[in-house]
C-alpha cells in the first residue's frame, strides 16, 4: 500500500485541494462550497489521504503552477505527474490529448473524438471528461463545444467557471458584464 495525501490551498478562485502517493497525484479539486465536499472529492481516488501542510516540491510546484493559471499566468502543468493506475486506456490516451492544449486554445468534444479515431466518440469523450480526476492539470475546461458553445462542464459553478478559467487564459474575450465592473 502507499502512502496518500491531500492537501487544501487557496486560489484567485477559491479554496481548491490535490491528493497525491507514491506513483503521482491522484486527484484534485476546483473549489466546494466547503471543505469538506472538497476533500470528498479528493478522497474518491485517494480514500486513504491524511491530510497535510508538509507539501512535497514536487506538489508545491504544481500548487503555485495552479494558483499562477487562475490568477492569469499562462502555465500549461505538464509536468504533473499523474497516477494514472486506475484509469482505463480510453482515458488515458483522451487526458494526454487534453493536456495537450494550451493555455489561451480551446478544442471541440468532437476534435478530441476524431484524434481518438471517430467522431462518434463525442459524447464518450464528454463523459470522460465529466469524471475527470484531475481537473486544471487535465484542462477540461478547454475543451467546448460545437461552434465554441459552453456546454458539458460538472466543476463547482457549471460553465460559469468554465468561461472564467477561459476568460483568465485569455481563450475568450471578456463579455458585456465583464465590461460594465
Amino acid at each position: 500500500m502507499t502512502n496518500t495525501f491531500l492537501t487544501l490551498f487557496d486560489t484567485a478562485l477559491g479554496r481548491c485541494g490535490i491528493a497525491w502517493g507514491d506513483n503521482g497525484i491522484l486527484s484534485a479539486s476546483f473549489a466546494e462550497d466547503s471543505d469538506d465536499r472538497t476533500r470528498a472529492h479528493l478522497r474518491r481516488r485517494a480514500k486513504d489521504a491524511v491530510e497535510t501542510d508538509a507539501v512535497p516540491a514536487e506538489i508545491a510546484t504544481v500548487i503555485a503552477d495552479i494558483r499562477a493559471l487562475m490568477a492569469g499566468a499562462s502555465k500549461d502543468l505538464m509536468q504533473a505527474r499523474l497516477d494514472l493506475r486506475d484509469l482505463g486506456a480510453f482515458e488515458t490516451e483522451l487526458y494526454a490529448l487534453t493536456r495537450a492544449i494550451g493555455p489561451g486554445e480551446t478544442r471541440t468534444y468532437g476534435d478530441l473524438a476524431r484524434a481518438l479515431g471517430d467522431v462518434a466518440l463525442s459524447q464518450r469523450v464528454g463523459q470522460s471528461l465529466g469524471r475527470n480526476p484531475f481537473p486544471i492539470i487535465v484542462p477540461c475546461h478547454r475543451v467546448v463545444g460545437a461552434g465554441g458553445a459552453m456546454t458539458g462542464f460538472s466543476a463547482p459553478g457549471g460553465i460559469e467557471t468554465k468561461r472564467q478559467l477561459l476568460k483568465i487564459e485569455g481563450a475568450i474575450g471578456p463579455d458585456l458584464i465583464d465590461l460594465m465592473v
